[in-house]
């Protein structure tokens, strides 16, 4: 992004997932429930936040259109005294496209073709899945169109595509082998704050699935 926008940005992953803790791909599923664990990384989203923020913050709710992601906002809404329904949601914030990959075990999928997961816990694209510069057109052309919303917001996404978004809002290099800019892999549960395009780091989470 060229120019940074005026308000800051709180980006979460979603809490742990029933793919997540069975090993499964899960991509650009749109609904795969979060499990107990999944709730509470969100709890501990809200309360981080509202340690933050106090109650009833002016801030505008962003959500993947996924279900997870849903979930995940409707516990932290819960504790900042927001209303879940005033959320808008975005189908550009949802996680990387898998293709045939989708769904399928990690441990499947790698006895098929070998590793799927870098080094850095990025997952390497499906021959017919979705690449990371396209991950940065669409999430960049979110970024694009909202760059002039006012004040601070909330945004509730996934391990990969937060990662691109991240890398783009604060100028990250580009990825010698993926193309596009990437940030740094966070747990689970994680929130991160952006503001003039410099990240910190409010909350750390305790989760672990790449995405």
């Amino acid at each position: 992004m060229s120019t940074p926008r005026k308000g800051r940005d709180f980006i979460a992953r979603h809490g742990e997932t029933v793919f997540n803790a069975a090993a499964r791909l899960q991509g650009d599923f749109p609904h795969t429930p979060l499990t107990r664990a999944g709730f509470a990384q969100a709890d501990e989203i809200g309360r981080a936040l509202l340690d933050l923020l106090g109650a009833r913050p002016a801030l505008t709710l962003w959500s993947s259109s996924s279900g997870r992601a849903l979930q995940t906002l409707a516990v932290i809404a819960e504790h900042l005294q927001l209303d879940w329904h005033a959320a808008r949601t975005d189908g550009r914030l949802v996680e990387i496209g898998m293709g045939a990959w989708g769904g399928r075990y990690y441990a499947d999928v790698i006895e098929d073709v070998g590793p799927v997961i870098t080094a850095e816990g990025l997952l390497r694209p499906a021959p017919d899945g979705e690449l990371y510069d396209a991950i940065a057109h669409r999430v960049g052309g979110w970024a694009s169109d909202t760059a002039d919303d006012e004040g601070d917001r909330l945004v509730i996404m996934h391990g990969i595509s937060s990662r691109v978004l991240r890398g783009l809002l604060t100028g990250a290099a580009v990825h010698p082998e993926f193309a596009a800019p990437i940030a740094p892999g966070l747990p689970q549960g994680s929130v991160v704050l952006i503001e003039q395009g410099r990240e910190t780091i409010p909350h750390l989470g305790a989760g672990h699935a790449p995405a």
